[in-house]
Protein backbone atom coordinates (compact mmCIF):
# COMPACT_ATOMS: atom_id res chain seq x y z
CA UNK A 1 0.00 0.00 0.00
CA UNK A 2 1.31 3.32 -1.20
CA UNK A 3 1.56 6.09 1.82
CA UNK A 4 0.64 8.98 1.58
CA UNK A 5 3.05 12.06 1.70
CA UNK A 6 3.35 14.72 4.29
CA UNK A 7 1.56 17.70 3.53
CA UNK A 8 3.91 20.42 2.65
CA UNK A 9 3.78 24.37 2.72
CA UNK A 10 3.10 26.22 -0.77
CA UNK A 11 6.05 24.93 -3.18
CA UNK A 12 7.57 26.37 -6.24
CA UNK A 13 10.18 24.56 -7.89
CA UNK A 14 12.33 25.32 -11.43
CA UNK A 15 13.45 23.05 -13.60
CA UNK A 16 14.32 22.41 -16.89
CA UNK A 17 13.53 25.73 -18.11
CA UNK A 18 10.04 25.64 -16.00
CA UNK A 19 8.29 26.68 -13.22
CA UNK A 20 5.97 23.70 -11.41
CA UNK A 21 4.01 23.76 -8.49
CA UNK A 22 4.73 21.40 -5.48
CA UNK A 23 7.46 19.24 -4.63
CA UNK A 24 8.11 17.87 -8.12
CA UNK A 25 10.30 14.84 -8.67
CA UNK A 26 13.63 15.50 -9.91
CA UNK A 27 15.88 12.47 -9.48
CA UNK A 28 15.40 8.32 -10.58
CA UNK A 29 17.54 5.65 -8.70
CA UNK A 30 19.95 5.78 -10.54
CA UNK A 31 20.72 9.40 -10.84
CA UNK A 32 24.51 9.87 -9.11
CA UNK A 33 23.37 12.10 -6.48
CA UNK A 34 20.96 9.44 -4.87
CA UNK A 35 23.41 7.14 -3.97
CA UNK A 36 26.50 8.54 -4.29
CA UNK A 37 26.12 12.26 -2.77
CA UNK A 38 27.22 14.40 -5.34
CA UNK A 39 24.59 17.27 -4.41
CA UNK A 40 25.54 20.94 -3.03
CA UNK A 41 22.83 23.29 -2.24
CA UNK A 42 22.57 27.05 -0.71
CA UNK A 43 20.16 29.02 1.54
CA UNK A 44 18.60 32.43 1.02
CA UNK A 45 15.45 34.40 2.69
CA UNK A 46 13.47 36.16 1.55
CA UNK A 47 10.32 37.89 4.09
CA UNK A 48 9.38 41.23 4.64
CA UNK A 49 9.71 42.31 1.47
CA UNK A 50 13.80 41.95 0.99
CA UNK A 51 15.94 39.01 0.34
CA UNK A 52 19.09 39.75 2.09
CA UNK A 53 22.81 38.81 0.27
CA UNK A 54 21.24 37.18 -2.48
CA UNK A 55 23.84 37.32 -4.77
CA UNK A 56 26.06 36.30 -1.89
CA UNK A 57 24.33 33.29 -2.03
CA UNK A 58 24.28 32.13 -5.44
CA UNK A 59 27.61 33.52 -5.74
CA UNK A 60 28.34 30.26 -2.84
CA UNK A 61 25.95 28.13 -4.80
CA UNK A 62 28.25 27.69 -7.34
CA UNK A 63 31.50 27.98 -5.77
CA UNK A 64 30.23 24.94 -3.80
CA UNK A 65 29.69 22.99 -7.24
CA UNK A 66 33.10 23.38 -8.34
CA UNK A 67 34.37 22.26 -4.91
CA UNK A 68 32.04 18.93 -5.40
CA UNK A 69 33.11 18.27 -9.15
CA UNK A 70 30.27 19.79 -10.42
CA UNK A 71 29.91 22.37 -13.51
CA UNK A 72 27.78 25.58 -12.54
CA UNK A 73 25.49 25.72 -15.52
CA UNK A 74 23.21 29.35 -14.09
CA UNK A 75 25.20 32.45 -13.76
CA UNK A 76 24.45 34.11 -10.31
CA UNK A 77 23.25 37.26 -11.52
CA UNK A 78 20.15 35.23 -13.53
CA UNK A 79 19.69 32.90 -10.62
CA UNK A 80 18.90 35.91 -8.26
CA UNK A 81 16.45 37.39 -11.52
CA UNK A 82 14.96 33.97 -11.03
CA UNK A 83 14.41 33.70 -7.70
CA UNK A 84 12.74 36.98 -7.53
CA UNK A 85 10.44 35.61 -10.41
CA UNK A 86 9.76 32.82 -8.45
CA UNK A 87 8.75 35.11 -5.29
CA UNK A 88 5.99 36.36 -7.06
CA UNK A 89 4.27 33.45 -6.72
CA UNK A 90 3.66 33.49 -3.06
CA UNK A 91 1.25 35.83 -1.57
CA UNK A 92 4.05 38.06 0.50
CA UNK A 93 2.44 36.50 3.65
CA UNK A 94 5.07 34.52 4.71
CA UNK A 95 8.75 34.08 5.04
CA UNK A 96 10.15 32.14 1.54
CA UNK A 97 13.16 29.70 1.94
CA UNK A 98 15.19 30.12 -1.12
CA UNK A 99 17.15 26.63 -1.86
CA UNK A 100 19.00 26.36 -5.44
CA UNK A 101 20.53 23.02 -6.02
CA UNK A 102 22.90 21.21 -8.33
CA UNK A 103 23.56 17.87 -8.56
CA UNK A 104 25.17 15.14 -10.64
CA UNK A 105 22.80 12.64 -12.78
CA UNK A 106 25.75 10.18 -14.04
CA UNK A 107 29.01 8.89 -12.80
CA UNK A 108 32.68 9.20 -14.33
CA UNK A 109 34.98 6.72 -13.30
CA UNK A 110 34.06 3.25 -11.49
CA UNK A 111 30.56 5.65 -10.82
CA UNK A 112 32.46 7.02 -8.07
CA UNK A 113 33.01 10.70 -8.52
CA UNK A 114 30.57 12.64 -10.71
CA UNK A 115 30.32 13.32 -14.30
CA UNK A 116 30.59 17.39 -14.25
CA UNK A 117 28.46 17.12 -17.83
CA UNK A 118 25.98 15.60 -16.12
CA UNK A 119 25.56 18.82 -13.70
CA UNK A 120 21.21 19.51 -13.49
CA UNK A 121 20.19 22.62 -11.84
CA UNK A 122 16.73 23.17 -9.76
CA UNK A 123 15.48 26.10 -7.85
CA UNK A 124 13.23 25.13 -5.12
CA UNK A 125 11.10 28.03 -3.65
CA UNK A 126 9.07 26.82 -0.15
CA UNK A 127 7.47 29.30 2.48
CA UNK A 128 9.10 28.67 5.89
CA UNK A 129 7.71 31.22 8.44
CA UNK A 130 10.97 32.23 10.38
CA UNK A 131 11.28 31.48 13.88
CA UNK A 132 10.75 33.33 17.29
CA UNK A 133 14.16 34.90 18.54
CA UNK A 134 12.86 32.91 22.16
CA UNK A 135 15.94 31.08 22.27
CA UNK A 136 16.77 27.37 22.27
CA UNK A 137 18.87 25.03 24.11
CA UNK A 138 22.41 23.63 23.49
CA UNK A 139 24.48 20.79 24.96
CA UNK A 140 27.55 19.45 23.97
CA UNK A 141 27.80 16.91 20.88
CA UNK A 142 29.61 13.88 21.17
CA UNK A 143 30.08 13.91 16.95
CA UNK A 144 32.63 16.04 15.51
CA UNK A 145 32.60 18.30 12.38
CA UNK A 146 35.40 16.46 9.96
CA UNK A 147 38.48 18.27 8.27
CA UNK A 148 38.98 19.25 4.92
CA UNK A 149 41.17 15.80 3.98
CA UNK A 150 38.50 13.88 5.04
CA UNK A 151 34.80 15.59 3.61
CA UNK A 152 34.63 18.66 1.39
CA UNK A 153 34.01 21.11 3.91
CA UNK A 154 34.39 23.83 1.41
CA UNK A 155 31.01 23.46 0.21
CA UNK A 156 27.74 23.24 1.09
CA UNK A 157 27.42 19.93 0.27
CA UNK A 158 24.29 17.49 1.19
CA UNK A 159 26.43 14.96 2.12
CA UNK A 160 27.74 16.76 5.26
CA UNK A 161 24.57 17.01 6.39
CA UNK A 162 23.75 13.57 7.68
CA UNK A 163 26.33 13.83 10.37
CA UNK A 164 24.65 17.04 11.20
CA UNK A 165 21.22 14.97 11.72
CA UNK A 166 22.84 12.66 14.31
CA UNK A 167 24.32 15.72 16.25
CA UNK A 168 20.49 17.28 16.47
CA UNK A 169 18.80 13.51 17.54
CA UNK A 170 21.33 12.70 19.55
CA UNK A 171 20.73 16.10 21.58
CA UNK A 172 17.13 16.06 21.49
CA UNK A 173 16.91 12.77 23.01
CA UNK A 174 18.54 14.23 26.16
CA UNK A 175 16.63 17.31 26.12
CA UNK A 176 17.83 19.95 23.80
CA UNK A 177 17.15 21.78 21.37
CA UNK A 178 20.16 21.91 19.26
CA UNK A 179 23.79 21.62 20.18
CA UNK A 180 27.64 22.52 19.94
CA UNK A 181 29.75 20.73 17.62
CA UNK A 182 33.69 20.60 17.63
CA UNK A 183 36.50 20.10 15.50
CA UNK A 184 38.56 17.37 15.73
CA UNK A 185 40.92 19.04 18.24
CA UNK A 186 38.27 19.99 20.63
CA UNK A 187 37.45 23.71 19.53
CA UNK A 188 33.78 24.70 19.31
CA UNK A 189 32.96 25.11 15.30
CA UNK A 190 28.96 25.76 15.45
CA UNK A 191 25.95 24.55 16.22
CA UNK A 192 24.30 21.71 14.28
CA UNK A 193 22.49 24.21 12.74
CA UNK A 194 23.89 27.38 12.63
CA UNK A 195 27.10 29.65 13.34
CA UNK A 196 27.08 30.90 16.97
CA UNK A 197 29.01 33.57 19.16
CA UNK A 198 29.44 34.42 22.39
CA UNK A 199 29.88 37.53 24.48
CA UNK A 200 32.11 37.74 27.66
CA UNK A 201 33.20 41.53 29.91
CA UNK A 202 31.95 43.12 26.28
CA UNK A 203 34.04 40.96 24.08
CA UNK A 204 32.44 39.75 21.35
CA UNK A 205 34.19 36.37 19.88
CA UNK A 206 33.05 33.38 17.56
CA UNK A 207 34.89 30.42 16.36
CA UNK A 208 38.08 31.22 13.85
CA UNK A 209 37.20 29.37 9.98
CA UNK A 210 39.47 26.68 10.22
CA UNK A 211 38.36 24.79 6.78
CA UNK A 212 36.06 22.24 9.36
CA UNK A 213 32.68 24.46 8.69
CA UNK A 214 31.40 27.37 6.78
CA UNK A 215 31.82 30.73 7.54
CA UNK A 216 28.18 31.45 7.03
CA UNK A 217 26.90 34.70 4.78
CA UNK A 218 24.85 35.74 7.80
CA UNK A 219 27.61 35.30 10.32
CA UNK A 220 30.32 37.54 8.16
CA UNK A 221 27.14 40.06 7.51
CA UNK A 222 26.68 40.69 11.30
CA UNK A 223 30.64 40.67 12.47
CA UNK A 224 30.37 43.54 9.97
CA UNK A 225 27.51 45.36 11.27
CA UNK A 226 28.94 45.15 15.05
CA UNK A 227 32.24 45.98 14.11
CA UNK A 228 30.48 49.36 12.26
CA UNK A 229 28.24 49.69 15.35
CA UNK A 230 31.29 49.74 17.74
CA UNK A 231 31.21 45.96 18.59
CA UNK A 232 35.32 44.54 17.93
CA UNK A 233 34.61 41.09 16.88
CA UNK A 234 37.33 38.68 17.41
CA UNK A 235 37.73 35.26 15.54
CA UNK A 236 39.11 32.84 17.49
CA UNK A 237 39.60 29.09 18.44
CA UNK A 238 37.03 28.81 21.50
CA UNK A 239 36.55 25.95 24.08
CA UNK A 240 33.71 24.30 25.43
CA UNK A 241 34.61 25.82 28.52
CA UNK A 242 34.52 29.56 26.62
CA UNK A 243 30.90 28.89 26.09
CA UNK A 244 30.18 27.36 29.27
CA UNK A 245 31.98 30.91 30.88
CA UNK A 246 29.78 33.23 28.36
CA UNK A 247 27.75 36.39 29.57
CA UNK A 248 25.97 35.84 25.85
CA UNK A 249 25.69 33.18 23.76
CA UNK A 250 23.45 33.66 20.09
CA UNK A 251 23.52 32.24 17.12
CA UNK A 252 23.10 33.26 13.51
CA UNK A 253 22.77 31.48 10.36
CA UNK A 254 19.95 31.66 7.23
CA UNK A 255 16.73 30.42 8.55
CA UNK A 256 16.44 32.91 11.32
CA UNK A 257 19.21 35.97 11.27
CA UNK A 258 20.15 35.54 14.69
CA UNK A 259 18.27 33.75 18.09
CA UNK A 260 19.88 33.68 21.50
CA UNK A 261 21.02 30.53 23.38
CA UNK A 262 19.03 30.86 26.46
CA UNK A 263 20.53 27.39 28.15
CA UNK A 264 24.08 25.03 27.56
CA UNK A 265 23.93 22.53 29.30
CA UNK A 266 22.52 22.88 32.85
CA UNK A 267 22.81 26.13 33.01
CA UNK A 268 19.77 29.04 31.95
CA UNK A 269 20.81 32.21 30.13
CA UNK A 270 18.94 34.82 29.59
CA UNK A 271 18.80 36.85 25.71
CA UNK A 272 21.39 39.59 26.10
CA UNK A 273 22.15 43.06 24.64
CA UNK A 274 24.99 42.25 21.97
CA UNK A 275 22.23 39.56 20.56
CA UNK A 276 19.58 42.03 20.75
CA UNK A 277 21.47 44.89 19.08
CA UNK A 278 23.06 42.36 16.54
CA UNK A 279 18.97 41.65 15.47
CA UNK A 280 18.57 44.89 15.28
CA UNK A 281 21.14 45.88 12.95
CA UNK A 282 20.80 43.26 10.59
CA UNK A 283 16.72 44.30 10.15
CA UNK A 284 17.68 48.21 9.62
CA UNK A 285 20.68 47.11 7.23
CA UNK A 286 18.28 44.64 5.36
CA UNK A 287 15.50 47.24 4.92
CA UNK A 288 17.75 50.17 4.10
Amino acid sequence: MATIPPAQSQTWTHVDGDWHEGNVPIMGARTHAVWLGSSVFDGARWFEGVAPDLDLHCQRVNASALALGLQPTMEPDAMAALTMEGIRKFDGNTAVYIRPTYWAEHGGYMSVPADPASTRFALCLFEAPMIAPQGFSVTVSPFRRPTIETMPTNAKAGCLYPNNGRAIMEARARGFDNCLVRDMLGNVCETATSNVFLVKDGQVMTPAPNRTFLSGITRNRIIDLLWQYGFKTAERALTVEDFMDADEIFSTGNHSKVVPVVQIEDRELQPGPVGKKARELYWEWAHG
